[in-house]
């Protein structure tokens, strides 16, 4: 045990979790190549018109799934591109009830202040900036929020949403 009798704990996913989230990073990699190549752009393309703001190997790591794209860069990136984010994130195989809830709301009480949820909070906060809600108790969300937190959290969308509801952090209304 290190000096003071505190050790790290590293949170781990499970296999199944693990695939998932290779899974939907090849996935948003495939979208982004896509939308590269049918605007007939290389790799050195993007990053000499884009001023060195996007490296090749960087673009190309995204493209591949190699590396995870934050919701902020793959924002950017679609920006870029002239694409709306919802262009470069997978579709669902199977709709789920995500999709069709009325109104899902976040409890913003229940976001600790760990560093698992760090990026959630951000999102959210930027949500509240946007919309001039400053609650700060609740904060209602849309599909297209929750497919954006997914991409935060390198997961899939119905694995957040199951997530965050054993937690107690989403509430459905």
């Amino acid at each position: 045990m290190p000096p003071g009798g505190l050790r790290c704990v590293t949170p781990t996913r499970s296999d199944g979790e693990e695939r998932a989230v290779a899974s939907y990073a090849e996935e948003v990699g495939t979208r982004l190549r896509r939308i590269r190549m049918q605007q007939g752009l290389s790799l050195q393309d993007v990053e000499r018109r884009s001023g060195g703001k996007w490296k090749a190997a960087v673009v190309g790591s995204y493209e591949r799934g190699d590396r995870n794209i934050s919701a902020a860069r793959l924002c950017e990136l679609a920006e870029f591109y002239g694409v709306s984010p919802t262009e470069v994130l997978p579709q669902e195989d199977a709709p789920r009830p995500v999709e069709h809830a009325q109104a899902m709301v976040i409890d913003l009480s229940k976001l600790d202040t760990s560093d698992r949820w760090s990026g959630v909070r951000r999102y959210c906060e930027s949500i509240q900036v946007e919309r001039g809600d400053f609650n700060r108790q609740v904060l209602s969300v849309r599909a297209d929020d929750l497919r954006a937190l997914a991409v935060i959290m390198g997961t899939r969308p119905d694995t957040l949403v199951d997530v965050l509801r054993q937690e107690g952090i989403l509430l459905d209304r």
